[in-house]
């Protein structure tokens, strides 16, 4: 029997966001922790120096101090300083001793005071050191700080973008090489899928428009058999579905990729034409629609936002209590982030099922086929359009039955 594989572990996660533009003046990176390992080193070899030359230094005015060179026999000696103290008579033996005691207090201030003047100029040589292996550093890594704006350009769907590193062959250049051959492959696919999406797009739409036209011509016949006419809005109903499938496919494709054109569009002014487009069907269901929205503008695209609110709405709608429902839609503004907030009355959710809903064609205790609800992948789009807008959408079962659906948009 096969052993088990064992779990990959999951790498520790940042303690500051990569997305957020404000970080942390003092986080991690290669060039700080560079400065301080060559700034650090440099640091202790000064210390270790000062060290061994004060040593040296107090060793050798230690034997030169040890023994005057000259002996006092007679005659006058007259201090010059203040704690210099000379008897003022004596035998030579006396004054000598006097005169070794002030010598050694004055190799005592001369080493402090070479002390003094070394540490300072440590200081100041640790100050340059640090300064230089800072410049040394970002000289050295410059290369990384391109990679670095390359892939964040190409984050934002510029895949045209190209390194093209000049300098010596070593590991950044064929760094740099490797990322300019990932970036031409996935330009490729990038332009292989978009090509596939318009004709896919072209393709589908027009027998769809073809028999949808048919149909309705058919119909429009008064005399017409009812069993025709009933077999023909059947088929009308069912080339609707198609319809909205192939639409909601296509712009699945779409919204997986960044916004690259943004505009400023308020999430209050989207939530509000979201409810006018469903305000009939929730009358019809019996559904209160309330909620305060307050404005809460973001950068992006209009369309697809909209298409976030119209899913989230629809589906707060269609999935709800028969009688006595209701729906609630917010806007604000929260820590820097603008939140879209839909809660329903509904059947209880379970929490297992939550992620479930996001995938495509899923939903809750709904065949694929058969239902008016929708085609199944109404919150496949809200998530694709909110993580090309940089945000996320939280599904979260409500207490008593219903959803809480909360879209967070950076602002």
């Amino acid at each position: 029997m096969a052993a088990t594989p064992a779990p990959l572990q999951t790498p520790p996660k940042p303690t500051w966001d990569p997305r957020d533009p404000v970080r942390p003046l003092l986080r991690p990176t290669i060039r700080i922790r560079l400065t301080l390992l060559y700034g650090g080193m440099f640091l202790i070899a000064g210390i270790l120096l000062l060290s061994i030359i004060y040593l040296f230094t107090t060793q050798a005015l230690s034997l030169s101090a040890s023994e005057l060179p000259f002996k006092i026999v007679k005659g006058d000696v007259l201090p010059t300083t203040s704690w210099c103290d000379l008897p003022e008579a004596g035998t030579g033996d006396q004054f000598n001793q006097a005169v070794t005691a002030c010598m050694k207090h004055q190799r005592d201030l001369a080493l402090d005071d070479l002390l003094r003047r070394s540490l300072f100029a440590l200081l100041g040589l640790s100050i340059i050191a640090f300064a230089f292996g800072y410049a040394m550093a970002g000289r050295v890594l410059s290369p990384l700080g391109r990679i670095t704006r390359t892939a964040r350009q190409v984050a934002g769907s510029d895949l045209a973008r190209r390194i093209e590193l000049d300098g010596p062959d070593d590991e950044l250049k064929e760094l740099a090489d490797t990322f300019d051959e990932m970036l031409e492959r996935l330009e490729r696919a990038f332009t292989a899928q978009q090509r596939f999406v318009a004709n896919a797009s072209h393709e589908l739409r027009t027998p769809l428009a073809i028999n949808r036209t048919l149909l309705e011509v058919h119909l429009s016949d008064p005399g017409a058999p009812v069993e025709l006419q009933q077999l023909g809005k059947t088929l009308l109903a069912t080339n609707e579905r198609s319809e909205q499938l192939v639409e909601g496919l296509l712009l699945l494709a779409r919204s997986d990729n960044q916004v690259v054109e943004r505009k400023p569009v308020d999430l209050a002014e989207v939530a509000s034409r979201a409810i006018d487009q469903v305000h009939g069907e929730a009358e019809a269901k019996g559904v209160e629609i309330r909620g305060e929205r307050g404005p809460a503008v973001v950068q992006g695209n209009g369309v697809l936002l909209e298409r976030i609110a119209l899913n989230l709405v629809q589906n707060a709608v269609r999935y709800n209590l028969p009688e006595g429902g209701w729906v609630e839609v917010t806007t604000e503004t929260q820590h820097g982030q603008a939140v879209l907030v839909v809660s329903n009355t509904g059947p209880v959710v379970p929490a297992y099922e939550i992620d479930n809903l996001f995938e495509p064609f899923r939903r809750l205790r709904q065949e694929r086929t058969g239902s008016d609800k929708g085609v199944g992948l109404g919150l496949s789009i809200a998530r694709s359009v909110a993580r090309a807008h940089g945000g996320r959408i939280i599904a979260e079962p409500r207490d008593g039955g219903g959803l809480v659906m909360r879209v967070t948009l950076p602002i």
